[in-house]
C-alpha cells in the first residue's frame, strides 16, 4: 500500500502572468504523474490546487487554506516575487514548506522555501559578463514595478557602474501595464548598447512588439547593434510575442531542446523543468521514509541530502548549468554554455564591486 501524501499546487491559471504559471503548473502535474506511476516507489501524490487568478490579495489566504484545511506540508507554486513574499509569513505559522520554480532577485534565504530556479549568480551577472564586452557599456533598464524588476535593475547598475559603464535610464511600469510609449521614446533618444528587460506578462509582450517596430524604422535598435536581454524570458511565452522575440537574448539553467541526462525528459522551458524537479526531488526526499511528510524542511534535506541532491542545505538554493541563448526562428539557440553554478543569494562568493550609491530620479 502506498503512503498517499498530499501537495499544494498554487499557480495563477489566468492574469497578467498566466503563461508563465500555466508552464509550472504543467510541469508540477507531468512529475506528480510520474511518482504516482512509479511501482518502486511507496508514495502517491495527491494535488491541492488553488487557483490566486493573479490577485495578490489572493496568494497568503490560498496558501493558509491549503495548509489548514489538508494534511500538505509543502506547496509547490507561485510565480512573482511579490506573492513568493506574501505566502512566506503564512509558511512559517502553519509549518510548510513553498518549492519556488522561478527565477527571482536573489537576497533571501527562507527556513520555509526551496529555490528551484536560478538567482542572479546564475543569471544576470553571468549574462551582463558576457553581454558587456560584446555590445558596449551604456544600459538602459525596464522593469516590473515590485521587487524582481527594483532588484535585478539596482544589481544591473552597480555592474555596469563597476565596469565604467552608464545606465542611460531606467523606467517601471505596473505589472500588466500597457503604457511603454514613454521607455520606447526615451530609449529612442539615448540610444543605448543593449536593454535590460526586467517587465514581466503582459507589459513585456507590448514592450517587446514596440521595440521591434523601433528596430524595423532605425537599424541601431535591431538585435545585432542594441538587443534585449532577460534573465525570465523563457519558451513558453515566445508565442504570445511572436516575431517581436526575434534576435532577444536571455539567460537560463534550462533551454528547450538542450541535451542532460539521457533518462531526462525534455521539457518545454525551464519554468516547467524547475516545476517537474521540485516535485521530483520532494518525491526522492519522503519516498521509504514514513514518518518524514511532516518533517521540517532543515530536517528533511539534512537527513535525505546525498550525491543526487543539487539544493543546499543552508541556503536552499540549488546548484544549476549557466546558459545564454538567443531566439531565432521561434527557438532558442544556445550561443554560450558555462559549469554548473552553485546559487550565491546574498553574492558573498560572487557579484560586482560595489560602487558609492549615489541618488537617481526613477519612475
Amino acid at each position: 500500500m502506498k503512503r498517499r501524501i498530499e501537495i499544494g499546487l498554487l499557480f495563477s491559471r489566468t492574469g497578467s502572468y498566466a503563461l508563465l504559471s500555466q508552464a509550472c503548473r504543467d510541469g508540477a502535474l507531468a512529475a506528480i504523474a510520474a511518482v504516482n506511476a512509479d511501482a518502486g516507489s511507496d508514495i502517491t501524490f495527491v494535488p491541492v490546487e488553488r487557483d490566486p487568478g493573479g490577485n495578490i490579495d489572493l496568494y497568503g489566504p490560498y496558501c493558509e487554506e491549503i495548509l489548514r484545511d489538508t494534511s500538505a506540508r509543502h506547496v509547490i507554486g507561485c510565480i512573482t516575487s511579490w506573492s513568493r513574499k506574501e505566502v512566506i509569513p503564512t509558511l512559517e505559522k502553519a509549518g510548510g514548506t513553498l518549492w519556488y520554480p522561478a527565477p527571482y532577485e536573489g537576497f533571501e534565504s527562507s527556513d520555509r522555501v526551496v529555490y528551484m530556479h536560478a538567482c542572479p549568480n546564475q543569471h544576470l551577472l553571468p549574462l551582463l559578463d558576457w553581454a558587456l564586452p560584446r555590445y558596449g557599456r551604456r544600459a538602459y533598464l525596464t522593469g516590473s514595478n515590485y521587487i524582481w524588476g527594483w532588484e535585478i535593475n539596482r544589481l544591473a547598475r552597480e555592474t555596469v557602474m563597476a565596469a565604467a559603464g552608464e545606465v542611460l535610464g531606467e523606467r517601471y511600469l505596473p505589472i500588466g501595464s500597457p503604457d511603454i510609449g514613454r521607455m520606447i521614446e526615451e530609449i529612442r533618444i539615448t540610444r543605448p548598447d543593449f536593454i535590460l528587460n526586467s517587465l514581466i506578462g503582459r507589459s513585456q509582450y507590448r514592450f517587446l512588439a514596440a521595440y521591434h517596430q523601433l528596430g524595423q524604422s532605425d537599424p541601431h535598435f535591431r538585435p545585432a547593434i542594441c538587443p534585449v536581454l532577460s534573465c525570465n524570458l523563457t519558451e513558453c511565452e515566445l508565442p504570445a510575442i511572436g516575431a517581436a522575440a526575434e534576435g532577444l537574448i536571455a539567460a537560463g539553467p534550462y533551454f528547450r531542446g538542450v541535451a542532460g541526462p539521457a533518462e531526462a525528459p525534455a521539457f518545454g522551458s525551464s519554468f516547467e523543468a524547475a516545476a517537474h524537479d521540485a516535485v521530483t526531488e520532494l518525491a526522492r526526499l519522503l519516498a521509504h521514509r514514513p514518518g518524514t511528510e511532516t518533517a521540517g524542511l532543515t530536517e528533511l534535506l539534512g537527513t535525505g541530502r546525498d550525491a543526487a541532491c543539487t539544493i543546499d542545505p543552508e541556503t536552499h538554493h540549488r546548484t544549476l548549468p549557466v546558459l545564454i541563448a538567443q531566439s531565432r526562428g521561434g527557438v532558442f539557440e544556445v550561443i554560450e554554455r558555462r559549469a554548473e553554478v552553485a546559487g550565491d543569494p546574498y553574492l558573498s562568493r560572487s557579484g560586482p564591486a560595489r560602487p558609492a550609491p549615489g541618488l537617481r530620479v526613477v519612475s
